[in-house]
């Protein structure tokens, strides 16, 4: 890892337009090949985080910086290079269903294809290629042709995971990816998001409900509490006494998944 981090995060706040505060005083470094895990109850502001890493979110207060640079404040082609860069995965899928698979995966080049040709299916060899190749790391590449409202829940999302490899990220944001899975497929589209992190050095930054799967997949941990950051650490550092001040009385619920 070199020594300086890939996203560097100070100060971060978000107050929304009805006056909620969402975030306090964020610091984060997330390097390159890392998978960080945020960890908090609902509304500890784990999703605002993530999505103001990405500026799908503007923050109030604090600073963002991707790469060495500053990009809090950044718009037009610079914002769409940062999000190119900084690929999203989300709990809703957001697959076009009545497409197939592979033009869903496609829809990730798109900053690279020009508009008309894509409008009407003629995609570059070289992206279909991409797209394909991207299925393959998800296990997909037999479900090419199907309409992505025919597949699975778990097969959905290693579809958006496909697509989000399109833009050839450095890093990837996964907002509560397998919320909406059954435990084994929420096992088998981490393990997806692991390879990324360990073969293709993908920083991965992803929001888990399940204490079990943050200790399994990340190499850090980062809980939220009321938007203010209340522990960084090892996996291996959440003691009882930790997750009890992190979870309070829903903490049976979210142990083992």
């Amino acid at each position: 890892m070199s020594d300086a981090p890939l996203i560097r995060v100070r100060g971060l706040g978000k107050v929304y337009p009805n006056g909620y505060r969402a975030l306090t005083g964020i610091d984060l470094d997330v390097e390159a090949g890392e998978f960080v895990v945020v960890i908090g109850l609902s509304g500890s502001g784990k999703s605002t985080l993530v999505r103001c890493l990405n500026r799908l979110i503007d923050p109030t207060e604090g600073t963002i910086e991707f790469a060495g640079r500053d990009v809090t404040t950044v718009r037009g082609a610079e914002l769409r290079a940062l999000r190119r860069e900084v690929a999203m995965v989300f709990q809703q899928f957001n697959l076009v269903n009545r497409a197939t698979v592979l033009v869903n995966v496609l829809t990730g080049a798109l900053e690279r294809q020009a508009t008309i040709p894509s409008l009407v299916g003629l995609w570059r060899r070289a992206d279909r290629e991409a797209a394909m190749e991207a299925l393959r790391l998800v296990g997909l590449e037999d479900r090419a042709l199907y309409r992505a409202d025919a597949l699975s829940g778990g097969e959905q999302q290693r579809v958006a995971i496909a697509r989000a490899l399109m833009q050839r990220p450095r890093a990837l944001l996964a907002d509560e990816p397998v919320a909406s899975l059954d435990p084994a497929t929420s096992h088998s589209v981490l393990d997806y998001l692991r390879e990324l992190q360990t073969k293709q050095g993908t920083a991965i930054v992803a929001n888990l409900h399940f204490l079990s799967l943050a200790r399994e997949y990340g190499t850090r941990v980062i809980a939220l509490k009321d938007g203010r950051k209340m522990f960084e650490g090892a996996p291996t550092d959440i003691t009882d006494e930790v997750f009890q001040r992190i979870y309070g009385d829903e903490a049976k619920q979210v142990e083992i998944r």
